[in-house]
């Protein structure tokens, strides 16, 4: 019993520290959604595209879609205190998988090795007309 009770402090404190690293990255206020997520030592972003320099997705080809999608992602893993070393999951959505062997030429360039484990779903379409939108997940050790 008094074993029980010394160790339950330390087991309270700890799961302090585990609820206390739940944020939410990128969130403002009246949007539905956050840019990311923390919950322990793993983050979640949320879908990002590849707009241009004025905010639009219609008109660019894949190739820079593809890129300002990944510089991206890899905005919301810096926010978060992540490297983009340590993403272990991605899922790219495109509307063409005519774009997927351009998009893996970017994405295998800007991508770090070891390569994170990767999902690529056609969808019927994408909000704004965007060709593409990636999603991820980074974990810490």
């Amino acid at each position: 019993m008094n074993r029980f009770l010394l160790t339950l402090p330390l087991a309270l404190s700890l799961s302090g520290i585990a609820l206390a690293q739940h944020q939410a990255i990128g969130f403002q206020k009246g949007m539905p959604f956050s840019e990311g997520y923390i919950a322990g030592n793993t983050l979640y972003v949320a879908g990002q595209q590849g707009p241009d320099e004025h905010g639009n997705v219609t008109g660019t080809d894949i190739t820079l879609q593809t890129t300002k999608a990944i510089a991206a992602v890899e905005k919301v893993v810096k926010q978060a205190g992540f490297q983009m070393t340590d993403l272990v999951s991605v899922t790219v959505y495109v509307t063409d998988l005519n774009d997927v062997p351009k998009m893996n030429e970017v994405y295998k360039k800007l991508m770090p090795d070891p390569k994170p484990a990767r999902a690529t779903v056609q969808v019927a379409g994408l909000i704004g007309g965007a060709r593409i939108e990636i999603s991820a997940i980074a974990a810490k050790p």
